[in-house]
């Protein structure tokens, strides 16, 4: 099997891009194994497998920074920073963590559970590399369900290079609702937009000698063009650099765009749109019940028979609502 030979950080990019495709194939088998039986979130890293291989062939580790938001899709980067024989302990005590650590592995940039905190964590790691002169790329991975726009006006102000992966799956833990998820919707059907630029680009390369240089000059541009396309263009307006949307489950294609923004000199988003649950039926058509699962049967998605005493969310469920029959005013 092509995941034996990932055995440690870096693995991955001595595969041949042939086995890819395969290789994503099996890590979601692997997980689905795994989960099934020890519980864990599981449809929002199905989602997350071919970004975050993308992301390992693309940077250096434990040299670059990959910061989660939340942490809970961090199952796949585990997988291939050579964590594999955890999985069978995971979230047990003294065993593997849900969530990045860094007392685990030095390819965990920061300690993270809570939402909204990745592209803040990322500035952080920015201003410290700039201070001291250091060389590394920054990624802040958030999903589409907690972008902070107080994180978003500071990532406006920067000179040096930060890459912030917007993973769009038009959910965060159940589907979103709000102005935000509106407006991605807009980028998400901006596909006018997308077609025309890639026409133009490769138009341009057939220009014998030239067209190269012309497609470079256009791109460190300003261009009017996405404001025609694109309403609003809201992180454009910010200064930062908006790239996508891009397929989130086509390796070769983020690998592409990822190099792209790395060669950017300030903040550069990359819109990568990914479908939580992806490669497992049950959790593609309710993504919400697979988000945190306790064990199931792999065959029906049915859960495992509960065993022991009741969880800490179940007795605080069951007291609050006992107590809400008793007080109108809880709510």
């Amino acid at each position: 099997m092509i995941i034996e030979m990932i055995q440690k950080e870096n693995d991955i990019k001595k595969l041949d891009h042939t086995q890819l495709k395969e290789l994503a194939e099996e890590i979601r088998g692997f997980l689905l194994d795994k989960i099934s039986c020890t519980g864990g979130h599981l449809a929002s890293n199905l989602g997350v497998v071919e970004l975050t291989m993308a992301l390992h062939l693309t940077l250096d580790f434990p040299q670059d920074k990959l910061i989660w938001d939340v942490g809970h899709q961090s199952y796949t980067h585990k997988l291939l920073t050579g964590r594999k024989d955890g999985f069978d302990d995971l979230r047990k005590y003294g065993g593997m963590s849900g969530f990045p650590k860094r007392k685990e592995s030095e390819c965990d940039a920061f300690d993270t559970g809570h939402s909204s905190t990745s592209i803040s964590a990322g500035l952080g790691y920015v201003a410290a590399r700039e201070l001291k002169g250091e060389k590394y790329n920054v990624v802040s991975v958030i999903g589409d369900g907690a972008m902070t726009f107080e994180a978003l006006n500071n990532a406006s102000r920067l000179k040096s290079n930060f890459i912030i992966v917007l993973n769009d799956n038009n959910m965060s833990i159940s589907e979103n609702v709000g102005g935000v998820s509106k407006y991605l919707g807009c980028l998400r059907t901006a596909q006018a937009y997308t077609d025309l630029k890639k026409g133009v680009e490769d138009t341009l390369k057939k220009i014998p000698g030239t067209g190269d240089r012309i497609v470079s000059r256009l791109k460190k541009t300003k261009s009017g063009i996405k404001q025609l396309f694109v309403p609003g263009m809201f992180f454009e307006d910010m200064d930062i650099t908006y790239l996508g949307p891009v397929d989130g489950h086509d390796v070769k294609e983020m690998v592409r765009v990822f190099n792209e923004a790395k060669r950017v000199d300030h903040a550069v988003l990359v819109h990568v749109l990914t479908k939580k649950g992806k490669g497992y039926l049950p959790a593609e058509e309710n993504p919400a019940k697979f988000h945190g699962t306790g064990p199931f049967h792999l065959e029906t998605g049915d859960a495992k028979e509960s065993k022991g005493a009741d969880t800490y969310t179940e007795v605080f469920s069951k007291v609050l609502l006992d107590i809400a029959k008793k007080d109108e005013r809880i709510v």
